[in-house]
């Protein structure tokens, strides 16, 4: 409701409560009338010059003190003409407008002592926003308050503490990117220079044996088409498009399936592969999918499995179906476990060029897992352990 609205709503709500306790003549009618009308002109007229003057004034300090200034000149007007009308003398009059005029100021003086500590707080918050919007996302109202200040200034930190996050977020994202293009790159250079190298030897008729080299040719273009395989899916999954064919799925058939396909590199390593499993375990999702989780679990373990030790492949049924990846190696620093399974990470500090490839495996697999609506772990070493469990299917 407007001001003028309220102001009339008073007047009237006045002059009822007039009528009804004091039953007054006609003059006395119209007098109170004129001085209630009077008092809501100055009301209505303060409430539109105080907030324009407000906008504009460099102080808090100064429009509290002005509100407080009116507000006491509107009660001293009422006590003045309701007293001179009643009672008193002239004399009387001008000493109770002095003893007014006092009040009137200690009231302004006690509206600026009390704005202190507002004035305070509200240059501390604009203090902290020049410091955030000059970079500084570590700085902090520090203002503690039970009033909507306080929760301005509680929810200013709070944006403060997201942003700096956000900006941490950032900086790990960047070096997570450069670290992956930097290792798909090495990745890309090796087979391209080898595919480059076995080229230029046929090309100029001094490869002895032809066959040689083009089985040697055939490894690098199916390794490149695997990288670039793996690169497509990660950027599918981060796009939440990767759609899944979802059907009756035997685990401990993918996990044999994965065990003999893998056995040929385990062997090349000197490490043994051993599949242990007590019988069929259903789930429902993807068989290609899940194989190739599967495959790049086995193969994280056995690249970095010491030579003459084991891989064990573990898949049990319960209440969920679960699956678990171990081998005799380092396993996983347990200050980079929160972040192995992130996209553009390589967390796995034990990983390295001549070990881990563009580290493409894990993010994968744990994009996989979760679209099939499953979890995916990896516990802290010695021993590299992986795992996921899916919901059984039965």
């Amino acid at each position: 409701m407007k001001a003028a609205a309220l102001a009339a709503l008073v007047v009237a709500a006045g002059m009822g409560v007039l009528e009804v306790v004091m039953h007054p003549s006609g003059a006395d009618r119209l007098e109170a009338l004129a001085l209630f009308c009077a008092m809501g002109a100055v009301t209505v007229a303060a409430t539109r010059f105080v907030p324009a003057v407000a906008a504009r004034t460099h102080s808090l300090g100064h429009t509290v003190a002005a509100v407080g200034l009116i507000a006491a000149g509107l009660i001293a007007l009422a006590v003045s003409v309701g007293a001179w009308r009643m009672f008193l003398s002239v004399h009387d009059l001008h000493l109770l407008s002095i003893v007014l005029a006092v009040a009137a100021g200690l009231s302004v003086v006690f509206a600026l002592g009390i704005t202190r500590s507002l004035r305070d707080d509200l240059a501390a918050l604009r203090r902290t926003t020049d410091q955030v919007a000059g970079g500084d996302l570590a700085a902090r109202s520090g203002v503690t308050r039970a009033d909507e200040l306080g929760a301005t200034a509680a929810a200013l930190d709070t944006m403060i503490e997201r942003l700096a996050d956000a900006d941490d977020q950032r900086r790990h994202d960047d070096d997570a990117r450069r670290t992956l293009l930097a290792a798909i790159g090495h990745d890309l250079r090796t087979p391209l220079a080898a595919l480059q190298a076995a080229v230029e030897a046929l090309q100029d008729g001094v490869a002895s044996d032809s066959d040689r080299y083009l089985r040697s040719m055939s490894h690098d273009i199916a390794h490149l088409r695997a990288l670039v395989d793996d690169l497509f899916l990660l950027a599918r999954i981060e796009a939440g498009d990767l759609k899944l064919d979802h059907q009756h799925v035997d685990l401990a058939e993918v996990a044999d399936e994965t065990v003999e396909a893998m056995a040929p590199v385990a062997l090349r390593r000197q490490v043994e592969l051993r599949l242990e499993t007590a019988g069929r375990v259903p789930v429902r999702g993807g068989p290609e999918a899940l194989g190739r989780v599967m495959r790049n679990l086995v193969d994280n373990a056995i690249r970095h499995a010491p030579a003459r030790s084991q891989v064990v492949v573990r898949v049990r049924n319960g209440k969920d179906a679960t699956v678990e990846v171990i081998d005799e190696g380092p396993g996983f620093d347990p200050a980079a476990l929160p972040a192995v399974f992130e996209s553009f990470s390589r967390a796995d500090l034990s990983r390295n060029r001549a070990t881990g490839g563009a580290g493409l495996g894990l993010a994968i697999a744990k994009g996989v897992i979760e679209a099939h609506g499953g979890h995916i772990w990896a516990a802290p070493g010695p021993g590299g352990r992986v795992g996921f469990r899916l919901p059984a299917g039965r």
